[in-house]
């Protein structure tokens, strides 16, 4: 069993996200700080790019939209999805509806 189904919910990028609003961001030079009040557990986004994949969750009808505009890589596709994935089982971002 992966990270997506443990939380009950499948993970989806051709939906939309936003970042939770129990979470708190603190940008640092390697990407950001984590907190999610909920859990009270600090947690890290390791790359900048990440960090504005996740503010731009926001913006976007769909992850992929989100990552389209953050030029992410199409070779690095892949890992970034997987890293959401494991951000949306923990609670980190979540669907909007």
């Amino acid at each position: 069993m992966g990270a997506q189904e443990a939380a009950g919910a499948v993970f989806d990028p051709d939906r939309a996200y936003r970042c939770s609003p129990r979470v708190a961001l603190r940008p640092e030079p390697f990407g950001a700080l984590v907190y999610h009040f909920g859990t009270r557990r600090l947690s890290f986004l390791k790359t900048p790019q990440l960090v504005d994949v996740v503010c731009g969750l926001e913006q976007h009808d769909s992850v992929h939209a989100a990552i389209d505009a953050a030029a992410i890589e199409e070779a690095q596709r892949p890992a970034y999805l997987r890293a959401l994935a494991g951000l949306a089982a923990n609670g980190t971002i979540e669907e909007r509806s």
